[in-house]
């Protein structure tokens, strides 16, 4: 069970040692299933790092990245969750942004970071341009991040066609990056299929990510029994 207590972030206080002390030996555990090889987990929970993202991001935001350390899994997960609620001019976020992609190694700092990156909302054409580099990249984690960057934030009317020819364009072969992308093909058929059956009619990915982005189709609650049946109708045998 989370703790009851509502953290407050205090400027005096290492982050390393406010962060040991809203750490639950339980919950350590649990995330270190959910992240295997990723080390030195605390077991801070979710919403307890946003809530102190916030209060850090409506303070001297820019002080406290100049010190941070990236120790810990929570420690680099709170530096992205910072950045993505901080404001600034758009090239400051941006730069800071490209600073900490390398410091993505798992996919909860990843879906976290891009799930609260409000820079994508506020200018989305800006910021896409930004994500090209790392839809096409080669590197498991900046794939991912370009994936999940465009699942969350450009799967709507007006980018989804611009979306789903960039899935297209996906070269990381690392199994959290064809996740991803699997994960974003379901996303844009959720939103609409008539405009992405026709991406899945044609040889545009490899059978893993193809089969995992029917299986996700399937699974989703926002796809109609129908819808189902057609996106089921396409999935790959195993070749002999």
């Amino acid at each position: 069970m989370e703790k009851s207590v509502r953290p407050e972030w205090d400027w005096e206080v290492p982050a390393r040692q406010q962060l040991e002390l809203l750490a639950e030996s339980s919950y350590r555990a649990f995330s270190e299933k959910l992240l295997p090889g990723t080390s030195h987990i605390l077991g801070v929970r979710l919403p307890t790092l946003r809530r102190l993202a916030k209060q850090i991001a409506a303070g001297d935001w820019r002080g406290y990245l100049a010190q941070a350390s990236d120790g810990t899994f929570e420690e680099i997960m709170l530096q992205g969750l910072v950045l993505g609620c901080a404001k600034a001019d758009t090239a400051e976020l941006l730069a800071r942004t490209a600073d900490f992609i390398p410091k993505i190694d798992n996919w909860s700092v990843c879906d976290s970071f891009c799930s609260g990156f409000r820079l994508a909302g506020r200018e989305p054409e800006t910021v896409w341009n930004f994500l090209l580099p790392y839809v096409e990249s080669e590197r498991e984690f900046f794939c991912r991040f370009g994936m999940v960057m465009l699942l969350d934030h450009y799967c709507g009317e007006e980018y989804l066609e611009r979306t789903l020819l960039r899935l297209t364009q996906i070269q990381a072969q690392g199994y959290y990056a064809k996740m991803a992308a699997a994960w974003a093909i379901s996303e844009c058929f959720a939103k609409d299929p008539a405009r992405t059956l026709p991406y899945l009619e044609q040889p545009n990915w490899d059978d893993f990510i193809h089969n995992k982005a029917i299986q996700k189709i399937t699974e989703s609650y926002r796809v109609s029994p129908d819808k189902k049946a057609l996106a089921r109708g396409l999935k790959r045998t195993a070749s002999a």
